[in-house]
């Protein structure tokens, strides 16, 4: 490149990074999606060919990433109990070439894909000699992937392994793998990057992250390099007793797993949960931050309302029905990486106002860092600015008739939704017991 082209290309590249440090709503945050339900393995003509009809209008919401069931061979319908790593066209999702095709047609559109990874346990194709299921198949014609006793965890109570013990919890259903074998960390790492080179997948959901220790994830990262990866740390939750050693863990588990990996945000989950029945105050902790893991370490949280195991049919801890739009008005205002589900976005109709939501999240440069400054969270009413961008409130009602400082400014709080917010600022969108508002 001759020099005056390359000034000129120097030129046009600090312009850019000038104009996006000044500009930063034009490079839109993290938004993930999952596509998916606990009853997607049983779609009509496969569910990664009815996705297919879904990708314009997930795209147009603003996601980035889509979260796309476990893809291989599997003892169960859903996926979460594999045995044939490489074997896709087994899935009950669809074939390996309608896989390919759906990822296709979301990376057509800008938005990444993201697999949820099932490596703590897997199901063996054979018995062995003594009559227990622990010969496994890779689903190649080699021998990747093709293990035996030894290779799972000699303390697991499904089979009597020969390997090292587990370094996380045990699951019961399936063998629980060593992870401390080399051959093992290699084989899933060079699997895992052939979904990348092969199938196209970009990052990572880590199924039952709390299986194997953090740093055993942490290998995989390093020798996958996923451009986005969140861990499924799901532990027990207990209102109003050990919120802040919950979202502790998730946080001491992201840092041992080496700080790069995201968590699920559990504890946000669970205090949301309950604050929409008129617990309100709950979503602000001793400090006057928020009480879950965006409260603490906000840039490695993944905010949700529901997915396949809280809610769709399994039901384990879902959210409100009727609240929905209460919890997405927060999660989608507020710091870390907010996640759709796929029932709430089609099935329940609120594709349109989950949208308008992450638009003006994206039109000001809200993000997984953005700063919260909690105005009210009394028993009916939760009222924050974020950013110092928008203000948002969810609650029946708005039952504080005080002066409130906003960045020195005064505003009266009515009980109507129509009440007085600095004159700089306008309603962006409402609904049921929710509304957002942004600076003209």
């Amino acid at each position: 490149m001759a020099p005056r082209q390359k000034a000129k290309m120097m030129t046009f590249l600090c312009f850019i990074s000038v104009f996006l440090f000044v500009f930063p709503s034009f490079a839109s945050p993290t938004l993930l999606f999952q596509g998916f339900n606990w009853e997607s393995w049983n779609k009509a003509g496969g569910w990664y060919n009815f996705l297919q009809n879904s990708v314009s209008d997930i795209a147009n919401a603003g996601v980035t990433h889509v979260w796309l069931p476990p893809p291989s061979q599997s003892a169960d319908n859903w996926g979460y109990m594999p045995g044939r790593l490489y074997d896709i066209d087994a899935s009950k999702y669809g074939s390996q070439a309608e896989l390919k095709s759906l990822i296709n047609a979301f990376h057509q559109k800008g938005v990444k894909c993201v697999a949820e990874i099932v490596i703590n346990h897997r199901s063996a194709e054979s018995r062995d000699n003594r009559g227990i299921y622990s010969i496994f198949e890779g689903g190649t014609s080699d021998d990747r992937l093709d293990w035996g006793p030894s290779f799972i965890c000699k303390n697991d109570t499904y089979s009597d392994g020969t390997g090292n013990p587990d370094t996380g919890v045990d699951y019961e259903p399936s063998p629980d793998i060593d992870h401390l074998n080399p051959r093992v960390q290699k084989e899933l790492s060079d699997w895992m990057n052939w979904l990348k080179t092969e199938i196209g997948f970009d990052g990572w959901v880590f199924s039952l992250a709390k299986g194997y220790a953090p740093n055993i994830t942490k290998i995989y990262m390093d020798q996958t390099s996923p451009d986005f990866a969140v861990g499924e740390k799901w532990e027990d939750f207990l209102l109003g007793q050990n919120e802040d050693s919950h979202r502790g863990d998730l946080k001491d588990w992201v840092q041992a797993a080496g700080g790069v990996v995201k968590a699920f945000d559990f504890t946000t989950k669970g205090v949301l949960n309950a604050s929409v029945h008129g617990e309100f105050s709950r979503l602000k902790d001793s400090n006057g931050k928020p009480p879950g893991m965006i409260g603490l370490f906000p840039q490695n949280a993944v905010t949700f309302i529901d997915n396949h195991n809280t809610g769709s049919t399994q039901n384990e801890w879902p959210f409100p029905s009727d609240k929905v739009m209460q919890g997405y008005a927060y999660i989608l205002t507020h710091p870390g990486v907010p996640s759709i589900f796929y029932d709430h976005f089609f099935d329940f109709g609120l594709k349109d106002e989950i949208t308008k939501l992450v638009v003006i999240r994206n039109r000001n440069g809200i993000n997984a860092t953005s700063s919260v400054n909690i105005m009210a969270s009394d028993s009916d009413l939760y009222m924050a600015s974020i950013d110092d961008k928008i203000i948002m409130k969810i609650g029946p009602a708005l039952n504080s008739c005080s002066f409130l400082p906003i960045t020195n400014l005064e505003i009266i709080i009515t009980m109507d939704l129509g009440n007085r917010v600095p004159s700089n600022y306008q309603l962006a969108t409402s609904g049921n017991d929710y509304a957002v508002w942004e600076k003209k």
